[in-house]
């Protein structure tokens, strides 16, 4: 594995990621496979001296496939946060991450997402030319010595890596079908 790659060598190793993710796209697109909202959280902040409420803005749709997201277009992104929409409720709140992701929540319902959909957000748009100049890029790793793009499907385990291809298959295959009972 490598940190660095060269760029000419990376070259079929990026054509053959973006053929993967391209094909995962068009069998979640053929297969009518569930999307979730694509957001970008919208900071509380004053307007002409007149606080206004955290919001999320949609930009997208995306399947969430583990630690990365694909759009209709093939783009790829580095999952972030995950909430689900939802109104405010008036509750106890026993500790502050709670709390946090309550407001999450609501920040999607006023940002006109509609109540109960799942919505990423913090998401990064991973760049596979930087990939193919830097040897990675988000969850994404060159390995020079095979010619594989490799995903880092846990971030606490430095060697969870699997190739891209069949990490894309895997997670395309479970959406498509998941297993009974999910």
């Amino acid at each position: 594995m490598t940190d660095a790659a060269e760029p000419d060598a990376a070259g079929p190793a990026i054509a053959r990621a973006r053929e993967s993710v391209s094909a995962a796209a068009a069998e979640l697109r053929a297969a009518g496979a569930r999307q979730e909202t694509l957001a970008e959280l919208v900071p509380e902040r004053r307007v002409l001296g007149i606080p206004r409420a955290a919001r999320m803005t949609p930009i997208g749709r995306v399947w969430r496939l583990g630690v990365l997201l694909v759009d209709a277009d093939g783009a790829l992104y580095e999952t972030g946060r995950v909430v689900r929409a939802e109104r405010p409720a008036r509750k106890s709140i026993p500790a502050a991450a709670i709390a946090e992701q309550r407001a999450y929540r609501a920040a999607a319902v006023k940002g006109g997402i509609a109540e109960g959909e799942t919505v990423d957000f913090g998401a990064r748009r991973l760049d596979l030319d930087e990939l193919g100049r830097d040897g990675a890029s988000g969850p994404l790793v060159l390995d020079a010595a095979s010619g594989d793009v490799l995903v880092r499907w846990s971030p606490t385990q430095p060697d969870a890596l699997t190739p891209l291809d069949a990490y894309l298959r895997d997670r395309a295959d479970l959406l498509v079908h998941p297993p009974e009972g999910a």
